[in-house]
């Protein structure tokens, strides 16, 4: 049987995040993305970094091969913000506005998950909430 999922990974580039952090957060998903169906087309993979601001993204129809989603994660630069806030509402929200949809690649029958890496807790915990409960 095969398991349709549209996946999301938020990947945090604030201030409290080392270029090894950052390296080792793309190999994991790099490496999570080799257990994926995504050449046959049942998973989906999209991609943001965000720190107070979103920064590099991509979308859920960008790439269709693990291997051409593993040499762009490969490629991401480390832009390390020069803050510690990390605003997941406004990543939250840019994920759930513009990429989880039909024109992003969002399959609307098909479920979304969001895997969310960070360096410690969100500055503005209510409205991460609610950000959460949205979605």
């Amino acid at each position: 049987m095969d398991c349709l999922i549209d996946i999301v990974f938020m990947l945090d580039t604030s201030k409290s995040i080392s270029r090894d952090d950052f390296d080792l957060m793309k190999s994991f998903v790099s490496r999570l993305i080799d257990r994926m169906d995504v050449d046959s087309g049942n998973t989906r993979v999209g991609l943001v970094t965000y720190s107070d601001f979103q920064g590099s993204a991509f979308n859920l129809n960008d790439y269709i091969s693990a291997s051409s989603l593993q040499s762009t994660i490969e490629l991401l630069g480390f832009n390390q913000a020069s803050t510690n806030w990390r605003n997941f509402s406004y990543a939250l929200h840019y994920v759930r506005t513009r990429m989880l949809i039909s024109p992003a690649g969002d399959r609307p029958s098909v479920p979304d998950v969001i895997v969310l890496f960070t360096g410690g807790q969100s500055q503005n915990l209510t409205a991460t909430s609610v950000s959460i409960e949205a979605n």
